[in-house]
């Protein structure tokens, strides 16, 4: 889940600051700068900084999007004092975030709602920050293209969708979780990728350089079907295109994304604030509804009916949900890269 700032230049979007504060309030006024995601997906953190705003006069909270690809550079050359105060990680880069030290672990006195979330996604967070959202890698297809629904990973394989599949570069978290599914369901783990590597070689299959180049294959008809996060197939079918979007068995992989503190921040009081307000039931719901479809990692939250397609919302579906281990398959993405570019070249 991702797809998380891994998947998603400065720029930042201030959702306060209103002219014409009286001066003791500008006087009093603090600012909260937090990375974000880029366009529509900034809209459930843009409504939770309005709210929190409400409740604190003079506050500003300016959210930057988290494709600059120098956040990280900037907090470590800031040598102790971050420009930023919070930001969102998908699994791989808070493990990193961790080892690095430039997130802080979760103080849970202090973000009760954390006692809310399922615990099998807390337990990812090695005890950062908190599991604010998922997002799925499961398979998209265009109705136009073929008429056979895929139901499983092995379907890709099918006859019927021979020549027509495309799948992600492992540059990517979105291909690196492609590679493991496929190593897994064919007998393989994140250690062992062999099977995969055989399978898609035999698959011989497109390549898609980013999420928005697969959707972009499936809209003009170039392939038939891909692996892809459930937002991206969700926007495009929003836009009319006839693209579905299915969880494959035995499941979607499923990749959180955390919302972390960032070490040093000026106000640890105002971010562990915003961490619990990730964690409301209600801005839960709010983000798992059209057309965002984060997935939620709070309990007792029901997914959305217009989200139902793109979201687990069953017990059973939450069950079935596949996950990487990341800290066996992160640190080899560099080789994994190589040996895919070689396989796939051209």
């Amino acid at each position: 889940m991702n797809s998380t700032i891994s998947r998603r230049a400065l720029g930042g979007l201030t959702v306060g600051a209103a002219l014409g504060t009286p001066r003791l309030a500008r006087a009093q006024a603090r600012e909260l700068i937090i990375v974000s995601f880029a366009g529509q997906l900034q809209e459930p953190h843009q409504w939770l900084a309005r709210r929190m705003e409400q409740r604190h006069p003079g506050l500003r909270i300016r959210l930057v999007p988290s494709e600059a690809q120098d956040i990280v550079a900037q907090i470590k050359a800031a040598q102790g004092q971050s420009p930023y105060d919070a930001m969102p990680n998908g699994e791989p880069p808070h493990l990193t975030a961790q080892a690095e030290g430039y997130i802080q672990r979760l103080r849970p006195d202090r973000v009760p709602n954390a006692a809310n979330v399922i615990p099998e996604f807390m337990a990812k967070s090695g005890g950062f920050g908190v599991p604010a959202s998922y997002s799925l890698v499961g398979l998209a297809y265009n109705t136009r293209v073929v008429r056979r629904e895929p139901t499983s990973w092995q379907d890709l394989w099918h006859a019927d969708y021979r020549g027509k599949v495309a799948i992600p570069r492992a540059s990517s978290n979105l291909g690196l979780a492609v590679l493991a599914i496929i190593a897994k369901v064919f007998g393989g783990s994140e250690d062992n990728l062999a099977p995969a590597w055989e399978k898609l070689a035999a698959l011989r299959p497109m390549v898609g350089r980013s999420p928005t180049a697969l959707i972009q294959l499936l809209e003009r008809e170039e392939i038939g079907v891909a692996p892809i996060w459930n937002n991206d197939a969700a926007g495009a079918a929003a836009r009319g295109l006839p693209i579905r979007f299915v969880q494959p068995a035995p499941g979607p992989v499923s990749l959180i994304s955390f919302m972390s503190e960032i070490t040093n921040t000026r106000h640890p009081d105002l971010v562990q604030e915003w961490m619990n307000d990730i964690l409301s039931a209600e801005y839960q719901q709010h983000a798992a509804n059209a057309p965002y479809f984060f997935g939620p990692t709070v309990r007792g939250v029901a997914v959305p009916e217009a989200a139902r397609g793109y979201t687990p919302s069953t017990p059973a579906e939450v069950a079935a949900l596949q996950s990487v281990d990341w800290a066996r398959i992160a640190p080899a993405r560099g080789r994994i890269l190589e040996q895919f570019d070689r396989t796939f070249a051209g």
